[in-house]
């Protein structure tokens, strides 16, 4: 496991291109699971535990995300607790065909890492994640 006090990531060109076009500046940044373990996203199941990572942006900061990540292109960037039992160090992102991909020293975190810029600033409520639980995996 990765040291939460000094989390690192490299963001390689063919992302940062892709994070430019998708991401203001200025904005807050979190790497979160994509799970159904958290209030911002909405895939989940046992097939997905770890498996699945975004970068949500919202307006002001989550609280629960006080993880910074010290990062190549100067984004204002946090995870939690949660997500760092799946990450190791030598974290890089990158992309290609417009897919941005995870890993770590270790090999391939994630292959389709999302953006997710539509509902970041509107967390789903415990009944809809309950209710999005039982549709999938």
């Amino acid at each position: 496991m990765i040291d939460k006090n000094n989390v690192q990531l490299k963001i390689k060109e063919p992302a940062q291109e892709l994070i430019k076009s998708k991401i203001k500046p200025g904005s807050i940044v979190l790497l979160a699971l994509n799970d159904g373990s958290n209030a911002y996203s909405k895939l989940g199941g046992t097939c997905t535990i770890g498996a699945n990572f975004q970068l949500v942006v919202l307006n002001e900061k989550d609280p629960h995300y006080d993880i910074k990540v010290k990062n190549n292109m100067d984004l204002d960037l946090y995870t939690s607790g949660d997500e760092l039992q799946f990450l190791e160090n030598g974290l890089v992102l990158n992309a290609r065909n417009a897919v941005l991909s995870l890993s770590s020293d270790e090999g391939i975190i994630d292959g389709a890492v999302t953006i997710n810029t539509d509902s970041a600033n509107k967390k789903l409520t415990k009944e809809e994640m309950k209710n999005l639980g039982g549709k999938i995996c």
